[in-house]
Parts: C-alpha cells; structure tokens; sequence
C-alpha cells in the first residue's frame, strides 16, 4: 500500500458532464442548488457548467446564469468547458477565473464534437491557452479520448504525448487526460501514464475517466500507482458524451470517495451528503443512476 497517496483530489464533473446528457431540461435553481450541496459535502473543485453551443448541448444554454447563482467561497474553485475561443471568451465574460480548453486527440470525435480536424482542433485549443491567459483565467487543458475512440479505435499514445507537450508549451495550469469513450483498461492507462509522468510537466495531471465498460475504478488504482491524485467524477455516476455512441457515465463520486475511504486515503469528501444531491436528481429525473454507493445511503 506504500506506493499509494495519502489523499487524492476529486474534481466535481457532474454539474457539465452529467447534466448535459439529461434531455430533461433541469431548472436553473436545481442546478445551483445541486452545486451548493455539493460544496457543502467537502468538493472543493466542481466543473459547474460548459460554455458550448447551446443549440446542439441545449441543457447548457444557462451557463451564465447558473454562475451567477453560486455564492462565492474562498476555498471552492469552480470550472467550466470550453471546445473554442468563443466559448472561453464567453466564460471570462460570466466573471469565471478558470477554464478547461477540451480538445480530441481524435480526428473523427473532433469533428462530431467540435466541428474541428484534429489538427485545427489543436491549434484552437493553443489559441483558446492564450485567449484565457491574456484575461489572466487559469487554464487545465483536456485531451478528450485519449485510451481510444469507438469510431477510429486506439490512439497512438504518442498523439496524446505531443498534445499534452504543446498545451505544456502554451503554459496551462493543469492536464487532463480523458478517457471519454470509456475504452481505458489498467494496462493501458499505466502504459500512458508511464510514458507521461515522468517528463516534469510541473503541473498536476487529472484523469477524467467514464465506467462504459465496468473498469473505472480498476484504472483509478493503476492511474494512482502511477503517481496520479486528481480524478474527475460525478455524483451518482452521471455523465456521457452527446457525440458518443452508448456513452455511460463518469466514475460515481460516491463509489470513488468509498473506494478512496476503504483503502485509508483522504477526500474531504463527505459521501453521504453527497448521495443526498444524487437522490434529489434521481427524482427528479425519474431514473436511477449507474453508481452503486448512493442508493446505499
């Protein structure tokens, strides 16, 4: 157990990542509210919204709105996704102070995504870097489908290397590598993390992974093996990709925060409040959700 952190970081997705795939339009307040129980149950760091096109990510056309509702707190950082300038641009205008520039590393995902090449879709995420650092806006950089795509198949690791080297260049804060299409095994993900880690980014690296295929948490333990301690994940195990074929959601925070809580390993993450907001949405929603924690407590 020695070669596993003393704490690890949960970063909040399920607000933009979990919210967008609902086609039930979720209410403004409902929003905000979700997010103040989710700060009161110990996440410090929650991706609160996507600033995209609203008419084809429709639940996110409140993106602004939903700031404005959130009361400020010194020791909560709230994010928000960008796939171009515009949207960045857009963010710093709703008064947000940090972004997440999301590009593919696959072509094919890029342009059902974004509407970009791979290649246009890298030089617009150095651009949206330096649109976000000229407004003096933090900025983590995510590389979307990085351990596979269900249209192109594997992606070369080294693509993703050299993204993550020219977004380093740029000068962001922190790095994301996704798992977006949930294709990610433990072999995998300690292959790429092994070939990334060890080049001092001076950064910290997060890693944004989805349960499609049942492995989430078993990549969680390789990616913490490898010197990992930021994990994207979301209440209830909410979240997908509108532009993924059979997208399933994110790694359940609850389940993280248990499995992170089983092995001795610091969250802050108070599970049970977070089930609460799970729950609340569950109802709402009229459906239940993958994660297996919340429906315990």
């Amino acid at each position: 157990m020695n070669h596993f952190p003393d704490s690890v970081t949960l970063i909040e997705v399920g607000p933009r990542d979990g919210f967008q795939l609902e086609t039930k339009r979720i209410p403004t307040d409902l929003k905000a509210g979700i997010i103040c129980g989710l700060m009161d149950a110990g996440l410090r760091r929650i991706q609160v919204t996507s600033f995209v096109n609203p008419e084809r990510v429709p639940q996110m056309a409140d993106a602004g709105e939903v700031l404005r509702r959130l009361p400020q707190r010194e020791d909560v950082v709230f994010t928000a996704l960008a796939l171009n300038t515009k949207g960045v641009e857009r963010a710093q205008g709703a008064g947000l102070r940090e972004i997440e520039a999301s590009i593919s590393a696959s072509d094919t995902h890029s342009r059902k995504n974004a509407g970009m090449s791979l290649n246009q879709a890298i030089d617009q995420g150095k651009e949206m870097i330096r649109v976000a650092r000229k407004s003096d806006m933090s900025v983590t950089a995510g590389i979307q489908c990085a351990f596979g795509c269900v249209y192109e198949g594997a992606i070369p690791a080294k693509r993703v290397l050299n993204m993550a080297q020219n977004f380093m260049d740029a000068g962001i804060d922190r790095l994301s590598i996704a798992d977006t299409t949930g294709m990610a095994n433990p072999l995998s993900v300690s292959h790429l993390l092994e070939a990334l880690m060890p080049r001092e980014l001076g950064v910290p690296v997060t890693l944004h992974l989805h349960d499609t295929r049942g492995l989430g948490l078993a990549n969680v333990m390789a990616a913490m093996a490898c010197g990992v301690t930021h994990f994207d994940t979301a209440l209830g195990g909410m979240g997908g990709c509108p532009f993924v074929t059979a997208a399933a959601g994110n790694i359940a925070t609850e389940d993280t925060a248990y499995l992170m809580a089983s092995m001795n390993i610091e969250t802050g993450v108070n599970i049970s409040k977070v089930a609460e907001c799970s729950k609340r949405l569950e109802k709402f929603l009229g459906k239940s959700f993958p994660g297996k924690m919340y429906r315990l407590l």
